[in-house]
């Protein structure tokens, strides 16, 4: 995958927190550090929306579904 330059406006503290995470190594340098928050929070994001998304279903619904596909498959088929 290939990469993008851009342009971001960055609070002035944010900006110092962001340098001193650079010059202690954490990251090599601002770009990798916005990106990896980027990914990060991303990455927060789907992780909550499936946790939404999970909690809507209903437990006794889906384990009876599960269930179902054992019924009779106590062997395996023969191919």
């Amino acid at each position: 995958m290939g990469r993008a330059k851009i342009a971001i406006t960055v609070d002035e503290q944010a900006l110092k927190e962001l340098d001193r995470l650079v010059r202690e190594g954490v990251h090599p340098n601002r770009s990798q550090a916005i990106e990896a928050a980027v990914l990060e929070r991303i990455d927060r994001i789907r992780r909550s929306r499936l946790a939404r998304e999970s909690a809507k279903l209903d437990k006794l619904e889906e384990q009876a579904l599960a269930n179902e596909g054992y019924v009779g498959e106590s062997e395996w088929p023969e191919y």
